[in-house]
């Protein structure tokens, strides 16, 4: 008996009486705004759900778990003003997004570009969290970054941006909350400003806060190549596992930043010929070979790519077409597709970038016989340096540039072991089964801490 209010009975007959308020008529044409997680629906996050429900649904994970899972559990999105170097201020959009505080800190770069978004950075964390699993890091995932085109804006401008960003999301980063990092168009500089914002908060020096530091304010040796090395690294494990020799393998490279960049360097350093390379002026091929030293002194002279006479020029999106052995998307996401898919001359994809693939792209390569090294464990060298760094911060003490490398090429062969042993255990291909792999230990780990409270 309830003695406020009467029985249960009548309680619960009030509430149907009472109804909803009209609001079912209010919310009819935007329900998809008020549903979990409705706020970040994109493109690339859809991509993301499809290829997690794909590995959860092998797993037979549980409905509450998968729920758990997959939406991400804190974001947060800053609207803030920069004063140009005219005077003029202009307002800029940034956002941050936690997609697990289950396995520890979170951990995820911060981009500039103008095509940043809440959606954008919640599929990016979501992707993140498995990286990390699947190399076996104590962190979850996350992402953030501004809305902006970064070659418009001066160094000084850029500071001022990074500096205010860094303030405005400072409630909820922290060395053992949330961990920033590089991600497109920024680097070294650009997470010293971060580091030093944050140290002015507190009032001491806190290195730890980011990774990717130039090594005076306690970076590591190789940080800035180890995405690029690590996806050598498992360029090098698949080849053993399908039996093709990466001496005289014929590579095209879709991207020239640092990813790409390095890639090509160290490929060609191994024996592979590089036949087709681009950037977002456009791209070049030659069924020779292209000269990757000239390609990085040109780009260091000019900037881009454009208007390199080493090779013939061809459109930056047609340079995945060009024959060849192995096949690397280093730029931007979304890049094949079922319209471009069946047009691809190639017998393995290395996703060095991050979504490059779309699902149904993903049918049609698997239909061709096609491999594709999916992108959570073929770039995964870059937070499993940054987690070498930040421990280094941590413990105050240096690691050796001989040391980073083994351990960076442990981390990343083992990983892809992981892969290989469950897909051949599921019967599944890559992709699922590196989803599944990390999936598998995340909601190991949500099981065990229940629900608080």
């Amino acid at each position: 008996m309830d003695r406020t209010d009467g029985t249960f009975e009548a309680r619960t007959a009030g509430r149907e009486r009472r109804g909803t308020g009209g609001w079912e008529d209010v919310l009819a044409g935007d329900a998809h705004l008020v549903t979990p997680g409705g706020e970040w629906r994109s493109k690339l996050w859809s991509i993301a759900v499809e290829q997690f429900n794909r590995a959860a649904d092998l797993l037979s994970i549980e409905p509450d778990i998968r729920a758990r899972l997959l939406e991400p559990r804190r974001s947060l999105t800053v609207n803030f003003p920069v004063r140009r170097d005219n005077g003029e201020v202009e307002i800029f959009t940034g956002y941050r997004v936690q997609h697990t505080l289950t396995m520890g800190p979170t951990k995820g770069g911060i981009r500039y570009a103008p095509g940043v978004s809440l959606g954008e950075c919640a599929a990016l964390a979501i992707w993140m969290t498995l990286k990390c699993q699947l190399v076996g890091l104590p962190f979850g995932g996350a992402k953030g970054g501004v809305r902006c085109d970064p070659n418009r804006l001066s160094h000084s401008e850029l500071e001022r941006l990074t500096r205010r960003y860094a303030s405005e999301i400072f409630p909820i980063i922290g060395p053992n909350r949330d961990i920033p990092a590089p991600d497109m168009a920024t680097g070294e500089q650009e997470m010293a400003w971060f580091m030093d914002t944050y140290s002015q908060h507190v009032g001491y020096p806190v290195p730890e806060i980011v990774t990717g530091k130039p090594l005076v304010l306690g970076g590591i040796v190789g940080r800035q190549v180890a995405t690029g090395l690590g996806a050598v690294y498992c360029v090098e494990s698949v080849l053993e596992r399908i039996g093709l020799d990466l001496v005289g393998s014929r590579v095209v490279i879709q991207g020239f930043g640092n990813v790409g960049a390095v890639m090509a360097r160290e490929l060609s350093n191994r024996g592979a010929v590089i036949v087709g390379i681009s950037d977002v002026t456009g791209g070049v091929a030659s069924s020779g070979g292209l000269n990757v030293d000239a390609l990085m002194t040109w780009v260091g002279e000019h900037r881009f790519l454009r208007g390199f006479p080493g090779g013939d020029p061809v459109a930056r999106s047609d340079v995945l077409e060009i024959p060849c052995d192995i096949l690397v998307p280093a730029a931007l996401e979304r890049q094949i597709t079922e319209d471009n898919a069946s047009k691809l001359d190639c017998q393995l994809v290395i996703e060095a970038a991050n979504g490059p693939t779309t699902p149904d792209a993903d049918r049609i390569l698997a239909d061709r016989g096609i491999h594709v090294v999916p992108d959570v464990i073929a770039n995964a060298g870059g937070v499993t340096a940054s987690y070498f760094e930040w421990a280094q911060d941590q413990q105050k003490y240096l690691w050796d540039s001989d040391a980073i490398a083994q351990r960076l090429r442990t981390q990343l062969r083992r990983g892809i072991q992981r892969v290989f042993a469950t897909a051949d255990r599921l019967d599944v291909d890559w992709r699922t089964a590196a989803q599944a792999v990390a999936i598998e230990r995340f909601a190991a780990a949500t099981r065990l801490r229940t629900i608080y409270p």
